[in-house]
C-alpha cells in the first residue's frame, strides 16, 4: 500500500520544478495555473528567484504547493494512486489538494495567506524555534513547561527519530534550549525561520485564517488524509478543514501520522515535491518501509520501477 507524503516550508530552492515544467505540460500548466491564481509571476520567482524572495513566508508556502502539486499531477497521469496522503505542516495543504478536498487554485491562494497571517501574527525577533536532537518528545515537552516562566514555549515538530522542535518567545525557547542541553540533548540547534510556527504565539493567525478555509467550495477527499494534529484519517471534508485550522497553533505530530500510515498497512511512501526530508524521517519511524522521492525528471525511473513491479500491485491500480 503507498502514501504519498508532500513536504513543508525549508524545502524550498531556486530553480525547483523547472525541469518538470520544461519536460512536462501538465506540470507547465500547473505553474501557470498558480500564476493566474495569485495574479503575478510566482513561477518567475520560483524558476529565477533571488532566494530572498524566495523564502519570504508568502511565497514560499504557494511556491511549495505549486511544485508538489505540479509533481503530483504528472504521477497521477502516469497511474499512481495512493491508498493515502499526508503532509508536513504546510505539505498538509498540498495532501488535500492531492485528494481532492479543495481545489488547486483555492490552495495556492489560501496558503499565500497563511504565511501573510503567520508571519504577521509575531513581531520578527520576538519569536524563534530550535531543534532539540536527542532527547524524546516527552522530555522536550517537560523542558518547555520548565522553561516557559510565563513565556509560550512548546513542542512544535515532533518528527521521530528524538528530532523535536519547540517554538515560542524567544527568550523562552533560549532557556528551555539550555535546559535541553543540560538534559543531555546531543545538539540544539537554532532555526532560521521568520516565525515561531505551530505553538500559541500563532493563535491570531489561525483566528484569521479558520473562516477563510471554513468558506472553501470543498468536497469529500478521495483518499482520507492523515492530519497533523492527531495523526488520524480524514475522511470527510468538515474534519479535513478543522484539522487544518487547528493545525496553526499546533504541534506537527509527524512521528504518530507515519506510525499512524504504517498502521494502516502502508508499505510505500512517495515524498512528492521538492527536498527528500521526510524520506529521511520516515526511515527513523518506519524502518522496513520502501522510500522514494520524486521532484524532477531523473527521479521518473524509480517510480516507473515501483508502478511495474508485479510484487506491488497495490501501485498499479
Amino acid at each position: 500500500m503507498i502514501a504519498c507524503i508532500f513536504p513543508g516550508q525549508g524545502s524550498q530552492k531556486v530553480g525547483m520544478g523547472k525541469a518538470l515544467a520544461d519536460a512536462f505540460p501538465i506540470c507547465r500548466e500547473t505553474f501557470a495555473e498558480a500564476d493566474v491564481a495569485l495574479g503575478e509571476s510566482l513561477s518567475r520567482i520560483i524558476f529565477d528567484g533571488p532566494d530572498d524572495q524566495l523564502t519570504l513566508t508568502e511565497n514560499q508556502q504557494p511556491a511549495i504547493l505549486t511544485v508538489s502539486i505540479a509533481a503530483f499531477r504528472l504521477l497521477e497521469s502516469r497511474g499512481l494512486k495512493p491508498s493515502f496522503v499526508a503532509g508536513h505542516s504546510l505539505g498538509e495543504y498540498a495532501a488535500n489538494v492531492a485528494a481532492g478536498t479543495f481545489g488547486f487554485r483555492d490552495g495556492v491562494s489560501i496558503v499565500r495567506r497563511r504565511g501573510r497571517y503567520m508571519q504577521e501574527a509575531v513581531p520578527v525577533g520576538t519569536g524563534a524555534m530550535a531543534a532539540v536532537l536527542g532527547l524524546d518528545a516527552d522530555q522536550v515537552a517537560q523542558i518547555c513547561r520548565e522553561a516557559a516562566e510565563g513565556d509560550v514555549v512548546s513542542p512544535a515538530n515532533m518528527n521521530g527519530g528524538g528530532q523535536v522542535a519547540i517554538a515560542g518567545s524567544a527568550a523562552a525557547v533560549a532557556r528551555a534550549s539550555e535546559r535541553a542541553k543540560t538534559a543531555g540533548a546531543r545538539r540544539v540547534v537554532p532555526l532560521q525561520v521568520s516565525a515561531p510556527f505551530h505553538c500559541a504565539l500563532m493563535k491570531p493567525a489561525q483566528d484569521r485564517l479558520a473562516p477563510e478555509l471554513r468558506a472553501l467550495a470543498t468536497r469529500r477527499p478521495s483518499v482520507p488524509v492523515v492530519a497533523n494534529v492527531d495523526a488520524e484519517p480524514k475522511r470527510e471534508a468538515a474534519a479535513a478543514i478543522d484539522a487544518l485550522v487547528a493545525q496553526v497553533s499546533s504541534p506537527v505530530r509527524w512521528e504518530a501520522v507515519v506510525q499512524r500510515l504504517a498502521s494502516e498497512g502502508v508499505t510505500t511512501y512517495v515524498e512528492v515535491g521538492p527536498g527528500t526530508v521526510l524520506s529521511g524521517l520516515v526511515k527513523r519511524i518506519h524502518r522496513d518501509a520502501t522510500i522514494v522521492n520524486f521532484g524532477s525528471p531523473e527521479d521518473l525511473a524509480a517510480i516507473d520501477g515501483l508502478l511495474a513491479d508485479p510484487e506491488r500491485p497495490a501501485l498499479r491500480t
